[in-house]
């Protein structure tokens, strides 16, 4: 089951399949008949061999086993469809989906109540695009199956392959509460908060998975990813590195680490990658993109432009190798060339990243700067990591993106913005360049409802306590609370966590430190807190409003900070573990 879930997590479009324990089936059948009959003992025996090669990986042997035991004519329906269930995982594992079908559709037959055979034709059909289908099946099983975690795991998949992110992160959320050691359903739950903008809500979903299983390779090149969302690119390096570490011959990682080396501003180790993946795949138009596009960086423009073109070479209708080659030439002296080449990209697609950038790189050489301007904002609201282009925008004195103010959510100094289609919170204490992301649920505007600066062994530490919006419970709507820790002299984001949802509390735990946080399903994520040395000027406390949380200037009385400094006594506790980095977690 675990090696199952694990495939769904790593191969989106290919599944592989559960297969029934032998040993227990011939348990179940001299159970239930006192005897096993004489007709039935070949069948038996060579069902338990073809499990036997199955687990093996020799599928080609286990399908010529199972199809010799269905040759037994003694065998009951129920033993008949477990058989036909299996032969058909081993067709899938052979690519043989006709045929697997086929199977699965006489195991139901043969045995309408089997939960595994509806289970194991939805991977089939969704592996082949029947998402619709697939759908159904997962439906059956999960009703013949209430506790089938990886039935909800793989409907979670189809549901999020049609555009029902919402109700793919319910089914994921229900899996990982029946199969809690997993970390298949919280890494595909990170992914589609990653999509729904919402990275920190989907590190804690990986970090979660990664401290469960921290063989899990799959969740290290699931984390980087978030981790580059979220503009840690060292951090995201160093989870490439443990992907690969799992996949050391995977082109797509050795390219993606390649690009988060070009974001960290290391140009020569992002050579290496997409040299490396160039070798891995000597075809591959994305590792020669990526070498000529790093030379771009280098500025070693002879050379860019011969990868580049190898590229082309490989893949004419890459819009971002056109762009790549348009700034180049721009960077050679030879703008027509480039204004060429940005003609292409823009009529493969002119919505990108790279060609925006190419368009801004033109329209600057071409002395056009409000119009560079308004499409390097464009280029760095797709791909942040872009640094050239936010050196670009830094050179010409003008802020790096379009922001509207939304006046009506300011409280206690703070002012919420829309940047990049997602809200933030400045503070002109923290000055004008550091913005707390305020991630929401769906499109629920974040309504503030406590800042609080601490004093004593917190100081130079804020909370920001906010109203996330709503998400689907148990018994319906729920709200839900989140709040952001800064560390307020190093202008840190230190942890984005959830307070509340409906009438669930969190459990926040504050040592000098460090902060842990307790969730709802009992999962501790620890916090390191920077020393401070320098006290701050704490900021006057906000009065107790119309909501009536709280006393007077202290916070509302269900934060879990209500207890610390400011005249409220921490709750005893039990003496704290010493504190375990990230890493000493996952390998020690």
């Amino acid at each position: 089951m675990r090696a199952w879930l694990l495939s769904n997590i790593a191969k989106p479009a290919g599944r592989t399949f559960r297969s029934r324990a032998w040993a227990a089936g011939l348990a179940m059948l001299v159970g239930s008949t006192g005897l096993v009959h004489a007709a039935g003992e070949t069948g038996v025996q060579r069902a338990r061999e073809a499990a036997a090669a199955l687990q093996k990986n020799q599928a080609t042997r286990a399908v010529q086993l199972y199809t010799e035991a269905l040759a037994d004519t003694g065998l009951p329906n129920d033993r008949r469809a477990a058989i036909h269930n299996d032969r058909g995982v081993a067709h899938a594992r052979l690519n043989q989906t006709r045929a697997a079908i086929d199977d699965f559709n006489r195991a139901v037959q043969l045995f309408p109540e089997s939960a595994s055979a509806y289970n194991n034709r939805g991977n089939v059909l969704l592996a082949a695009g029947l998402t619709p289908e697939a759908v159904k099946d997962f439906d059956r099983a999960i009703i013949l199956a209430p506790g089938y975690a990886a039935a909800y795991s793989n409907r979670a998949t189809a549901l999020s392959q049609v555009g029902e992110n919402d109700a793919a992160i319910r089914d994921y959320a229900q899996a990982s509460r029946l199969s809690p050691q997993n970390p298949a359903p919280l890494a595909g739950r990170g992914r589609l908060l990653l999509v729904q903008k919402r990275p920190h809500a989907a590190l804690r979903d990986l970090n979660r998975a990664l401290v469960s299983d921290s063989r899990f390779g799959p969740g290290f090149r699931i984390r980087a990813d978030i981790k580059t969302a979220l503009e840690r690119y060292d951090e995201a390096i160093e989870d490439f590195n443990r992907a690969v570490t799992f996949d050391p011959t995977s082109l797509e990682i050795y390219i993606l680490r390649g690009h988060a080396y070009l974001a960290a501003k290391n140009t020569s180790a992002a050579m290496k990658d997409f040299a490396r993946a160039a070798e891995i795949d000597a075809k591959s138009a994305n590792a020669w993109a990526g070498l000529g596009l790093a030379k771009l960086y280098a500025e070693t423009l002879d050379d860019a432009s011969s990868d580049l073109g190898r590229a082309l070479d490989l893949d004419q209708r890459s819009a971002a190798t056109y762009a790549y080659r348009a700034m180049v030439y721009k960077r050679m002296g030879q703008p027509e060339l480039g204004l060429r080449d940005l003609e292409r990209a823009q009529k493969l697609d002119s919505a990108t990243a790279e060609v925006g950038w190419a368009r801004g790189e033109l329209a600057e050489a071409a002395g056009r700067t409000e119009d560079a301007i308004v499409d390097f904002r464009k280029a760095l609201a797709l791909k942040p990591s872009l640094h050239l282009v936010a050196a670009s925008l830094d050179r010409f004195g003008v802020p790096r993106a379009d922001e509207v103010e939304v006046r009506e959510l300011a409280l206690d100094g703070w002012r919420v913005f829309v940047r990049q289609g997602r809200f933030v919170g400045l503070h002109p204490d923290l000055g004008p360049k550091f913005a707390v992301s305020l991630e929401t649920i769906g499109d629920s505007q974040p309504k503030l409802l406590h800042w609080e600066v601490k004093a004593g062994p917190y100081s130079g530490l804020g909370v920001l306590t906010y109203h996330a919006g709503q998400q689907e419970g148990a018994a319906g709507p729920e709200d839900v609370v989140q709040a952001a820790v800064i560390d307020i002299p190093a202008r840190k984001l230190i942890a984005l966590e959830t307070v509340r949802e409906g009438a669930r509390t969190a459990t926040w735990t504050w040592d000098e430190t460090k902060l842990s946080v307790t969730g709802f399903d009992g999962h501790l994520e620890d916090y390191t807190l920077k020393a401070q040395t320098v006290a701050q000027q704490p900021a006057p406390r906000r009065p107790a409003g119309p909501d009536g949380f709280g006393k007077p200037g202290g916070p509302p009385g269900w934060a879990p900070w209500a207890q610390m400094d400011g005249g409220w006594q921490e709750q005893r506790r039990k003496p704290s573990q010493p504190s375990k980095s990230l890493f000493d977690m996952l390998f020690k």
